[in-house]
């Protein structure tokens, strides 16, 4: 070949190198993606826990609210200037503590008044008396008209009457001196005092502090028509008293009180508004953490526990059909759509009543990833801590 062949040769070697390659690439593309599609994907991994048997106390709530088992308005019952205010707002009293003293002054002169009018009746009744004698003794002798003796008679008469007013008028003045010592009727706590030292009060005034009972204490709240009958029939049918139930109360930051209650009081009326009736349990309050008019949940809890099946709460599903469950067969590992009906929740768990058995692995984790039929690839969690 001539130079000038051999130069077009290499050159159209050379411009056909490029397009080979590219072949060969797209080539392996190709067989890569055929491979892969051909491959099908892992099963999707899901979180399953076994149904469980466990012994449970069940339960209902109830918006409750506190109340003081005795609580008293102090006021004044007689007029007068507070000399002595001598307890701390907020602090405990005792029965009989001196809370309150007022003027004593003008009650100790009106008894002095008083004592002084009852000497003066008392002497006007004596010399009554001694007229009547005088008289009686005249008449006898015939010497006096009877008529004399009935008007001295008469005299003595309404001098005895002054003199009993006078006793009694004193007695009620004595009644109001003591009036001015105000003293706590019963143990507890005393809240904010209404007046001050040098106010004048009376028994218009309303009222000057409240004392409020703290240990014991009440939670009350209500019930509907409808769950009283269940629990009564319940009650009934295991053969226990309806009011045996434990009375427990839940605080504002979800803990449980450490005490526990019982009932005490159902109401005798329904209210009309809401159809529901007052229940009214008793409870200690040693440390004082309830608080009259307080509201709470009132946990009432059945004093006889039964076995039931239970499930974590992340493992209910709800359609429009109703509650179901997705459980995984343990050796086809395949997904079943399982219709379920439950009872109350029970400290984190689903109380199942109807639809599994003890044992069954059901999805708590992954439940959105697969679809009835679909093998998975299980990991079973603790029932006793449930997935969230």
């Amino acid at each position: 070949m001539t130079p000038a062949a051999l130069r077009r040769r290499a050159a159209s070697r050379a411009a056909c190198a490029p397009a080979l390659l590219a072949a060969l690439l797209l080539s392996a593309c190709n067989r890569s993606e055929q491979t892969t599609a051909a491959a099908p994907p892992p099963p999707p991994a899901v979180t399953v826990v076994k149904v469980a048997q466990m012994e449970i106390t069940p339960s209902a709530t109830f918006t409750g609210r506190i109340e003081a088992v005795d609580k008293v308005d102090l006021r004044a019952r007689v007029q007068g200037f507070i000399e002595k205010r001598l307890f701390e707002e907020g602090a405990d009293v005792k029965q009989g503590d001196l809370l309150f003293t007022l003027d004593k002054a003008p009650f100790q002169t009106e008894i002095d008044r008083i004592n002084a009018d009852i000497a003066g009746a008392e002497a006007a009744l004596q010399v009554a008396s001694l007229s009547v004698q005088r008289q009686s003794t005249l008449v006898k002798k015939e010497v006096a008209a009877v008529a004399v003796l009935d008007q001295v008679t008469a005299k003595q008469l309404e001098a005895k009457a002054q003199l009993q007013s006078q006793q009694a008028a004193l007695e009620k003045a004595k009644l109001d001196l003591g009036y001015t010592d105000i003293a706590a009727p019963m143990a507890g706590r005393i809240g904010k005092a209404t007046y001050s030292v040098g106010d004048l009060v009376g028994p218009a005034s309303g009222t000057l502090a409240t004392i409020v009972s703290q240990d014991p204490i009440y939670v009350t709240f209500p019930v509907s028509q409808r769950d009283l009958l269940g629990v009564r029939k319940q009650a009934e049918a295991e053969g226990i008293d309806a009011r045996s139930v434990k009375i427990k109360v839940r605080l504002a930051d979800g803990s449980i009180y450490d005490q526990v209650g019982s009932i005490n009081f159902v109401d005798v009326t329904v209210s009309t508004a809401t159809d529901t009736i007052a229940i009214r349990a008793q409870l200690a309050n040693p440390k004082r953490l309830l608080i009259d008019g307080q509201l709470v949940t009132a946990v009432v809890e059945s004093a006889k526990p039964k076995t039931a099946l239970v499930i974590p709460t992340p493992a209910l599903q709800i359609d429009q059909t109703g509650r179901f469950v997705l459980v995984v067969d343990p050796e086809s590992k395949k997904v079943e759509v399982r219709r379920i009906e439950i009872d109350r929740g029970y400290e984190g768990n689903i109380v199942v009543t109807k639809g599994l058995k003890e044992g069954e692995l059901v999805i708590t984790i992954g439940a959105q990833k697969v679809r009835p039929q679909q093998v998975v690839e299980p990991t079973e969690a603790s029932a006793e801590a449930p997935a969230s």
